[in-house]
């Protein structure tokens, strides 16, 4: 028997798991619970919205928003699913052209006999929320000789073909020696093509699977690698193409595998590195990747590399843990140089399974009922410059981002060195995005003197953050000046504006229409520049009245009227 040695296995004992690096994790939403829950997924429709699958046989679906309050059933078929253990409602993948044609798949365990079943069903034609229950199509179904090990995940690849992990058929040190056996779909990774049938199965075989060409009628052509224990988990790199997995161990190590065709990966030959039971065994294996103990954790529970933008320190690493230990590690390997290994946290439940939302960004499911999310390591809104000139009279508003995180938009405020600030305008952010963007606005409502613009970046919960600040200066007033208040008729408030062209005493008041003074807005001394001032009529009756401005060097009284 040969074992395939490659230059990660030559260096195994070199390599060490590296030191604990934090990143925590927090509970993504808040306000809801599930029953059970072992997967999560998105549709890739543009929703954004999530899917959780429930072991008794139920999917329940959210939008993917932290103030979430509840879900909606998508579907429910536990009139069919046998579940518990390791029994149950294990699976589920959308078809890449969902959007268009509804289709979705799953894998779960039904009784009498005990088998897997892997199934499409279509979403309701009236309710994206809801999946039509009575449109199953079985696809491929197979016996289980016992209860656990029977893997459960589903995933398209970027080929379009539908992959499928499968578990040695259970007991304890795969007795029937199924992983071996490329008659048997057991302790395998299958690959089926869904849209193209072939008669008189459901779905077809990809031309390029390795036993597509073989006589042996029986010879499973559905398996594309084989000598898998239980595959709890495989997923895709969006990046790279590669097919990762977590290969649950018997009783002393666990291990992660990157899929290729074609290939036996030992199991019962090997428990990761390590001979295990090698009667019968003389074929070339497939050393894992990376492997772990059980003095680390006992099932391991694989996940994804993580693409996503909220925690850059981890982009391109694989994020698994381990369901006993609740151990969560990142593994860094690019398939030249050595791996290494990373603690990052501890969940705070049993993790049955990652999951990714439609931008990548990672969940842990526990089977404590709740949904976790990394805290984001980054800020918000990464914001490269903000600046203010000044063009034509007019003042134009410049910023760009790097990055945003749940950015709703910003609102930019003003202000004068003679008034607080105030929001001019609200401008729509991109939400989340790691590309550059711009953004512009022209202030067309300024006169003389020096304005403050700020910043201020809102997310999609409310929560807010003041981004920078800039300050423009359009010049001294060249002379005196007093405004007609606005609005003008009013009820009860009108604004009137004044510009004075040097420092000194100020004063502002109202008449009525007799001349007696009846309101003092300013009596004091004033600098340079242009002026605001609000003023409240709530106390006065409909009619005319008058506004005076005086200095020592100008005087001038405009009419405005009350109209209640």
């Amino acid at each position: 028997m040969v074992k395939k040695m490659n230059l990660i296995v030559l260096l195994l004992i070199l390599i060490s798991t590296s030191n604990f690096a934090q990143f925590n994790f927090r509970v993504a939403f808040p306000n809801l619970s599930f029953s059970d829950p072992l997967d999560l997924q998105n549709a890739g429709d543009g929703t954004n919205r999530i899917f959780v699958v429930e072991q008794d046989g139920r999917i329940r679906v959210f939008p993917n928003d932290e103030n979430a309050q509840s879900t909606k059933l998508f579907l429910d078929i536990t009139d069919r699913v046998t579940s518990g253990g390791e029994t149950g409602l294990l699976g589920l993948a959308f078809h890449p052209n969902y959007e268009s044609n509804g289709y979705f798949y799953v894998n779960y365990t039904a009784p009498s006999p005990l088998r897997t079943v892997i199934s499409r069903f279509k979403v309701s034609s009236t309710n994206p929320d809801s999946a039509d229950k009575n449109s199953e199509q079985i696809l491929v179904t197979y016996n289980q000789p016992y209860s656990n090990h029977n893997g459960g995940a589903v995933v398209f690849g970027p080929d379009g073909y539908l992959y499928i992990g499968s578990g040695d058929g259970g007991s304890g040190g795969d007795p029937q020696n199924n992983a071996q056996n490329i008659t048997s779909l057991l302790g395998k990774i299958l690959r089926i093509d869904v849209d193209n049938p072939q008669a008189p199965l459901n779905y077809g075989i990809p031309p390029d699977n390795p036993f597509v060409d073989s006589t042996n009628v029986n010879i499973r052509k559905e398996i594309y690698a084989w000598g898998m224990r239980n595959p709890w988990r495989i997923s895709f790199d969006p990046v790279t193409d590669s097919l990762w997995c977590g290969d649950v161990g018997q009783g002393d190590w666990e291990e992660i595998d990157i899929i290729k065709k074609g290939k036996n990966y030992g199991w019962r030959c090997y428990e990761g590195n390590h001979t295990y039971n090698t009667s019968g065994c003389n074929g070339t294996y497939e050393f894992p990747v990376w492997e772990y103990s059980h003095s680390l954790g006992y099932s391991i529970t694989g996940g994804f590399v993580y693409r996503g933008i909220n925690v850059p320190e981890l982009v391109g690493k694989y994020i698994y843990g381990d369901y006993v230990s609740r151990r969560v590690w990142s593994l860094e390997y690019d398939g030249i140089n050595p791996p290494t290994n990373t603690q990052i946290t501890t969940s705070s439940g049993s993790i049955t399974s990652f999951g990714v939302d439609e931008n990548n960004e990672l969940y842990l499911v526990s089977f404590n009922g709740k949904i976790y999310s990394f805290i984001p390591t980054i800020v918000p809104v990464e914001l490269i410059s903000f600046s203010a000139v000044v063009v034509d009279g007019k003042v134009k508003l410049d910023w760009f981002t790097a990055t945003e995180i749940n950015n709703s938009g910003f609102s930019i405020e003003r202000a004068t060195d003679t008034s607080e600030f105030q929001e001019l305008i609200f401008i729509g952010g991109h939400g989340t995005t790691n590309n550059k963007n711009e953004y512009t606005y022209l202030d067309e409502s300024v006169k003389s003197g020096i304005y403050h613009y700020r910043l201020k970046q809102i997310n999609f919960d409310g929560s807010y953050e003041y981004l920078k600040t800039v300050s423009v200066d359009l010049g001294m007033p060249d002379g005196f000046m007093l405004g007609q208040n606005y609005p003008n008729p009013f009820n009860p408030t009108t604004t009137i504006e004044f510009q004075i062209p040097i420092s000194e005493f100020v004063s502002l008041k109202v008449y009525d229409s007799l001349g007696r003074e009846i309101r003092v807005l300013i009596n004091e001394e004033k600098k340079a520049g242009f002026y605001k001032v609000d003023f409240d009529a709530s106390d006065l009756t409909s009619g005319i009245y008058f506004y005076k401005l005086s200095t020592d060097n100008f005087s001038a009284a405009r009419k405005m009227t009350i109209l209640k």
